[in-house]
């Protein structure tokens, strides 16, 4: 949503929100074993993202946050163009669609590993947007099923990676994440239980979607001429934008943890997201991805310390510009009414500071032997200090 306004507000985010994720050579590991490419294009090499909101982009518009709702938000919000908003900027035409595809997304951010990136990912994606059509996959946002998009790429491209972060909204992420927002400011009751129980009935068929989505990248790139181990495969886990309670710089009491952190969610669902949710899931994609014999990158880790409310991090003021160092490093929740900032989509995601670290870990995998790696930042330093673990 655009908006536009010259006066410098500040509106209790409390009042705002209303209703808020064959037969291949193997190694002795199970993962990939590199061979010569069979792949005859001359095109530019290609490093390329498939799936949904954590690795498009979403969020990429903001660097920190800040409870100014209007002008630059502090400097944080960069669509600000100085008379208005161009969201565009950041998102390109995927703006329009949703997509919502940042300059600095992982992908784009990461270095050192093709001449070219290619984010087909798409915010809001589940694992059906990414099987091809003829395979049961589905349209999305108008576009069509990601990995048709990707035969296109390989045709014209020497695809060397291809990175998948993929299950998340078949597992209702964003639907958790607004249920536990409402317990906490509406109906003062505990999420963890009732979600923890639909995440549970659903993670079988969610994980067989992305076992299905590796498939047919695999599928797509056979039929593009590319031999097995000629490019790389990674599937990506999920980081957990929240802090666990000991963590969180705000009470549960009262309403700043709402109205100024743009983190409402009680101690108790917060521990259950932070050690619980997240890892369950981490630890079902990398299952997945063994069982696949691709390579996996664990992030549950990743926003260690720059979480949204986090006591290693800080909000912006009229007095504290935004910094990679200090500031948190995803975007807090938002709705998007008309006296708030940005969209609701975006609440909850890396935003430009941690996708520009995402971006540094994809250059340290890449940079690394194939396996399996766990990626974690260096508190009070920049994407620079971000590392494997």
């Amino acid at each position: 949503m655009l908006e536009r306004s010259s006066s410098t507000t500040r509106v209790p985010r409390t009042k705002r929100f209303t209703a808020a994720l064959l037969s291949l050579p193997l190694s002795a590991t199970g993962l990939l074993v590199l061979a010569a490419p069979a792949h005859a294009s001359s095109g530019p090499t290609a490093s390329v993202s498939l799936g949904d909101s954590y690795i498009s982009g979403e969020a990429g518009r903001w660097q920190g946050n800040s409870d100014t709702a209007s002008g630059s938000r502090d400097g944080t919000d960069r669509a600000w163009t100085g008379s208005g908003y161009n969201p565009s900027a950041v998102y390109g035409s995927t703006y329009a669609s949703g997509c919502d595809r940042s300059d600095t997304a992982e992908v784009n951010s990461a270095t050192g590993i093709a001449a070219t990136s290619i984010n087909l990912a798409c915010s809001g994606a589940t694992t059906a947007n990414v099987f091809r059509a003829a395979d049961g996959g589905q349209s999305f946002k108008g576009e069509a099923p990601q990995a048709d998009q990707l035969a296109a790429v390989a045709a014209n491209h020497t695809v060397k990676l291809v990175t998948l972060s993929i299950g998340g909204n078949d597992l209702g992420f964003a639907d958790v994440i607004a249920t536990c927002a409402k317990d906490y400011l509406i109906w003062y009751s505990y999420c963890h239980s009732s979600q923890q129980s639909a995440i549970d009935s659903k993670m079988p068929a969610a994980m067989a979607g992305v076992g299905k989505a590796i498939d047919e990248i695999r599928a797509v790139m056979s039929a593009d001429g590319y031999a097995a181990g000629s490019y790389r495969l990674v599937l990506q886990s999920y980081p957990s934008p929240i802090p666990r309670s000991s963590e969180n710089r705000y009470s549960e009491s009262g309403w700043d943890r709402a109205d100024t952190g743009g983190c409402p969610f009680w101690d108790a669902d917060s521990d259950w997201a932070r050690d619980s949710m997240v890892p369950e899931i981490s630890n079902a994609l990398g299952k997945v991805a063994a069982s696949k014999g691709v390579e996996f990158l664990d992030l549950r880790d990743f926003l260690q310390g720059r979480e949204v409310c986090s006591t290693g991090s800080q909000l912006s003021d009229p007095d504290t510009a935004p910094s990679a160092s200090t500031s948190e490093w995803a975007r807090f929740v938002d709705t998007g009414l008309s006296a708030s900032q940005g969209t609701v989509q975006e609440s909850m995601h890396p935003n430009s500071y941690g996708q520009q670290g995402l971006g540094r870990c994809l250059s340290l995998v890449w940079a690394a032997p194939v396996g399996n790696h766990t990626c974690r930042n260096t508190p009070g330093r920049d994407a620079s200090g971000v590392y494997l673990g």
